[in-house]
C-alpha cells in the first residue's frame, strides 16, 4: 500500500485531542479544511449554513438521523430563490440561440452553468461526513451493515486490479461523505439485482463506478444492425461488457473487448462469465484498440465533450472528445479490408453547441474514413420529456446514431 499523503488525510479535534483519518472521495475532492463534530442536536438550518460556508460536519449521532438531515439539506438546496449559477442557467435558457439551436436557448452557457450548479450542490451536500472503522464498520447508532458494499467498491473485488492505492482501504479507518456512501450502497443494490437489457434478454450487473446500461436504445441499434462478418469483432471501451455480449449473442464467434478502467475490466469479466460468454469474449486492458485487425470494430464513446467529475461520469463526459477522436483516428489501421467500424454516438453535444456535425464529419474524413450509412433512434429516458430541465430543448431533440464507417 502506498503511503497516505497529507492531502489525503482529514483532520479534526475531538475532546481537545487532534485526530486524523484517511479521506475517501471518488470525485477527487480534497478533504475539507474545517471540520466540526455534529450529532442529533444539530438543526437542518445550522447544518446547511455551515455546509455552505465550507465547514464539514463529522457525524457522531444516529445514522438514520444523519440521513434525514441530508434530505433536509437537499430540500434547502432546491428552495427558491435558486443559487446564482442556477439563476444564470435559467437566464441563459432565454437568450438568443446559436446557429442550429432551438430558438431562445444559449445552450453552451446554460450547460456549463448547469454543471456548475450541480457541482456546487454536490460539494455542499458532501459536507456531511460519516466515519468508517477498519473492516467497513460504521460506528454509529442504527448504522446498517455496509461492509459488503464497501468491499465491493473499495476492497478486494476492485482493488486487486487497481493496485496499491485502493488495496487495504478497509484495513484502516477512513471518512467519506454520507452522500457518497448512499451512492455506493445504491450502486451495490444495482449490482446485486442487475439491469434488464431487452436486447440481450438478460441482466447486466454494473459495478460501482461503471456506467449502467439503463438507456437501451443504443443497444437496440447494435442488435438490429447487419453484421459485416461473424468471425471477429473488437469492442472498444466495453464498460460493463454489454456491447460485447450483444455482439456475441448476435453470432460473432470471437469478440475482443478493451478497457482501461480496472473496475470496468472486473465488471465486464464478471458479466460475461454470468452470461456464459467468457469463452467467446476476451477482455483486455488497453487504451482503445487491441493488437491486430478485425472485420468489425465497435465503439460507444462518451457523448459529451466535458470534463468528468467522478468515476462514473467518464462514460458520459470526455474532455476534448479524446476517446471519440482517438477511435476515429486509429480505426482504419485496425480494420480488415472491407471491414466496418460502428460508432454509436448521441448528437446531444451538437444540440448543446459543444461539438458540431461539421466537426464530426471533418474528423471522419481526416481519419481516412467514409460513411457507409447511419441508423438513428430517439431516446426513451425520462429527462427527454422533463420540461422543467434547463436543457430540455436539447434533450428533446437528441438522436442516437449508429454510424457505419469504412476506410476510404
Amino acid at each position: 500500500m502506498k503511503p497516505v499523503s497529507e492531502s489525503a488525510l482529514l483532520y479534526w479535534t475531538e475532546h481537545d485531542t487532534p485526530h486524523s483519518a484517511r479521506w475517501q472521495s471518488e470525485s477527487g475532492q480534497l478533504p475539507p479544511r474545517r471540520v466540526v463534530l455534529a450529532d442529533d442536536s444539530l438543526s437542518a438550518d445550522t447544518a446547511w449554513r455551515l455546509a455552505c460556508e465550507g465547514t464539514a460536519l463529522l457525524w457522531r449521532g444516529d445514522y438514520h438521523n444523519a440521513r434525514q438531515l441530508l434530505q433536509a439539506m437537499a430540500r434547502r438546496a432546491s428552495r427558491k430563490p435558486r443559487r446564482k449559477a442556477e439563476k444564470a442557467a435559467a437566464k441563459a435558457a432565454g437568450k438568443t440561440a446559436h446557429k442550429g439551436q432551438s430558438p431562445g436557448v444559449d445552450f453552451p452557457e446554460a450547460f456549463h452553468l448547469h454543471r456548475m450548479a450541480q457541482a456546487q450542490r454536490a460539494r455542499t451536500l458532501g459536507m456531511l461526513l460519516i466515519p468508517v472503522e477498519a473492516g467497513g464498520l460504521i460506528p454509529l447508532r442504527r448504522a446498517p451493515d455496509v461492509a459488503e458494499a464497501l468491499s465491493a467498491a473499495f476492497g478486494e473485488a476492485s482493488s486487486a486490479a487497481q493496485g496499491n492505492e485502493q488495496a487495504g482501504l478497509l484495513q484502516a479507518p477512513f471518512v467519506l461523505s454520507l452522500r457518497e456512501l448512499l451512492g455506493l450502497i445504491g450502486a451495490h443494490e444495482w449490482r446485486r439485482q442487475g439491469v434488464l437489457v431487452p436486447a440481450l434478454g438478460a441482466r447486466i450487473h454494473p459495478h460501482y463506478g461503471v456506467f449502467s446500461p439503463l438507456r437501451g436504445e443504443y443497444l437496440d441499434l447494435i442488435a438490429r444492425a447487419r453484421l459485416p462478418a461473424t468471425t471477429l469483432a473488437f469492442d472498444i471501451g466495453t464498460g460493463t461488457g454489454v456491447i460485447a455480449a450483444v455482439l456475441a449473442q448476435a453470432g460473432v464467434q470471437r469478440v475482443v473487448a478493451t478497457e482501461n478502467s480496472p473496475r470496468a475490466l472486473a465488471c465486464a469479466r464478471e458479466n460475461l462469465g454470468r452470461l456464459g460468454l467468457d469463452a467467446r469474449v476476451e477482455v483486455l486492458e488497453a487504451d482503445l484498440f487491441p493488437p491486430g485487425r478485425a472485420p468489425l470494430v465497435v465503439c460507444n464513446p462518451p457523448w459529451v465533450p466535458a470534463k468528468p467529475s467522478s468515476a462514473v461520469e467518464h462514460a458520459v463526459y470526455d474532455a476534448d472528445s479524446r476517446m471519440l477522436r482517438g477511435f476515429l483516428g486509429g480505426l482504419a489501421a485496425h480494420l480488415d479490408e472491407g471491414g466496418e467500424g460502428w460508432l454509436i454516438l448521441s448528437d446531444l453535444a451538437e444540440h448543446l453547441c459543444l461539438r458540431s456535425r461539421e466537426q464530426l464529419l471533418g474528423w471522419i474524413e481526416a481519419a481516412g474514413l467514409k460513411v457507409l450509412g447511419r441508423d438513428d433512434v430517439r431516446p426513451r429516458h425520462a429527462k427527454a420529456g422533463d420540461e422543467s430541465d434547463a436543457l430540455h430543448q436539447a434533450r428533446a431533440a437528441e438522436v442516437t446514431s449508429l454510424w457505419r464507417l469504412a476506410a476510404r
